[in-house]
């Protein structure tokens, strides 16, 4: 395997540093910006991400990012590839988060196709729903491609899970969020997935707030070395707390660097750094620099070289 970076792996940017990645209008200066305020807070390599709209503007997104990345090669040194989210994830109230609900459908073969066709190879990962996943087409197509699938923002029963991981599931996206905040004590998607704690990577954002510290303590103690942690970065991150004008959003970022619809109703993402998800890490969890290494880089980087969570051998996370 090639030796993991000296710093951050992130499999989850929206964008950073005041630069939203899902813009139309992203320029190749503001991507410059954002990859040099990531790299400035220790990020080495991360996953752009692109979240669910329509067909042409999520393929319009795509295509720019991969343009300007070939245009600059700092920007290509950073960012390692693209990370789809959505538009296959569950539609259902709670689930769908922040995505927007008109532009969520079943998972479509064909529109994925189109989608990976914009990125021109760049797709590393891809997250859906598995329960929208009619016969795991689109799982079985990305897995055959090498392509990580994870599942998101999902509310996949048993049996519908353990058919994904078959297909080629491999992940599943920030656990504990794109869920609703009132479910079933016991049966919920959450329990589900660690109970695949032995097949699937599973993802957490460490800010406090997306998943409470007690919570994120006994969630890492039983994902062990299958464990990994992402910013879920949107464009307010690396700005501090402060009221932040991204996109048609006046948002208000606090201490907490959690972000908030207007409303708050629901979190649109992170403002958090993976510096301060490190320092979370060790401060609440009183974890070690080597086991907070692994969860904010080596466990990524495996992934990302295409390492299966079954094969991750050893405890070092907790």
């Amino acid at each position: 395997m090639i030796t993991p970076p000296t710093g951050y792996v992130d499999l989850q940017v929206n964008g950073y540093g005041g630069i939203d990645f899902n813009s139309d209008d992203l320029t190749a200066e503001g991507l410059h910006h954002a990859c040099h305020a990531m790299q400035r807070d220790g990020v080495a390599t991360a996953l752009a991400t692109i979240i669910t709209d329509t067909e042409d503007r999520m393929v319009h997104r795509l295509r720019r990012l991969v343009e300007l990345r070939e245009q600059d090669e700092f920007v290509a040194s950073v960012i390692a590839g693209l990370h789809i989210e959505g538009p296959f994830i569950s539609s259902e109230q709670g689930f769908v988060g922040a995505h927007p609900i008109d532009a969520v459908m079943p998972a479509d073969p064909e529109v994925m196709r189109r989608l990976l066709d914009a990125t021109e190879g760049l797709t590393r990962l891809v997250t859906l729903a598995p329960e929208c996943d009619d016969r795991q087409r689109v799982t079985r197509l990305l897995s055959d491609q090498g392509i990580m699938v994870s599942a998101g923002h999902s509310n996949a029963n048993l049996n519908e899970l353990d058919a994904a991981i078959d297909a080629g599931l491999t992940m599943w996206t920030h656990l504990g969020n794109g869920c609703p905040m009132h479910l079933h004590r016991h049966d919920n998607p959450i329990q589900r997935a660690l109970s695949c704690a032995d097949r699937l990577w599973l993802c957490f954002i460490a800010d406090g707030v997306h998943v409470n510290f007690p919570a994120l303590g006994n969630y890492l103690k039983l994902a062990g070395d299958r464990a990994i942690i992402v910013s879920d970065a949107m464009a307010a991150a690396g700005l501090g707390p402060g009221r932040h004008r991204i996109a048609r959003w006046e948002l208000e970022v606090g201490d907490d660097l959690a972000v908030w619809a207007p409303d708050r109703s629901h979190l649109v993402g992170s403002a958090m750094t993976m510096q301060r998800a490190s320092e979370h890490l060790s401060t609440h969890l009183g974890l070690d620099t080597a086991q907070v290494h692994a969860l904010t880089c080596t466990h990524a980087w495996s992934a990302l070289q295409g390492k299966s969570a079954g094969d991750a051998s050893g405890r070092e996370a907790m």
